[in-house]
């Protein structure tokens, strides 16, 4: 399977700072967030279309990154297909339920991605965290080129930064889809977001134990080649 390269790792790239990685995932969370309280408070619309109104804009915004990029980012066309399908659904069956379990499911694939990867030996997540760890030095390339063919620790914890995520991505997938049936649409609005945020911030948290190590043994073996 191809590594995907997402718009998100090449703006962290070029700007040289994580941060900068979080701020397309800030508009994705907070605009369509306000989008949906503006078409259901302020102009009165009902659930389903608030939440259609709502999901347009990542739709246009992948769209647009499509475009711009001029190639076919799998992650993001599955974002976009994922979401065309969700307001599809939810205008043909006038239930805004599902319109909530959309990003239930598109945790669920992402997430499930980066496990199956790490499985067959070849981790999702690694497109994301190279860059911080070699940071384009090309005795950190090295090491880590040396280390992913003769480390079987260094693969395992290579698939256990992937495995971790994609654990957090699917338990945020199992919550949604229960709490999109059981809590009230309002409720889960907001309280989808909430789940968002913690489930990175805990991908985050379980993510860097692996990564740190990564790190160490990168530099590590940097330090001996020099």
């Amino acid at each position: 399977m191809a590594v995907i390269e997402s718009t998100t790792v090449r703006r962290q790239q070029r700007d040289g700072s994580p941060w900068a990685g979080l701020k397309p995932l800030a508009v994705d969370v907070a605009v369509p967030l306000a989008a949906y309280y503006l078409a259901h408070g302020a102009f009165g619309l009902g659930l389903v279309a608030s939440l259609t109104v709502a999901s347009a804009v990542p739709v246009v915004r992948t769209v647009g990154g499509l475009l711009r990029d001029r190639r076919v980012n799998a992650l993001a066309a599955v974002m976009l297909v994922v979401n065309l399908a969700g307001i599809g659904l939810s205008l043909l069956a006038g239930d805004a339920r599902l319109m909530l379990l959309k990003d239930a499911a598109l945790s669920s694939v992402i997430g499930g991605s980066m496990i199956v990867t790490a499985l067959l030996g070849r981790p999702l997540m690694t497109a994301g965290m190279k860059p911080f760890v070699v940071k384009g030095r090309a005795a950190r390339e090295a090491a880590w080129q040396r280390l992913a063919a003769g480390s079987a620790a260094f693969r395992r914890d290579e698939r256990s930064f992937s495995l971790a995520w994609g654990g957090v991505l699917v338990a945020e997938c199992a919550a949604k889809a229960v709490g999109a049936y059981v809590l009230p649409v309002e409720t889960m609005v907001w309280l989808g977001t909430v789940m968002l945020v913690a489930a990175i911030g805990l991908g985050i948290v379980l993510g860097n134990v692996f990564a740190g190590r990564i790190a160490e043994r990168v530099i590590a073996e940097a330090g001996e080649a020099a």
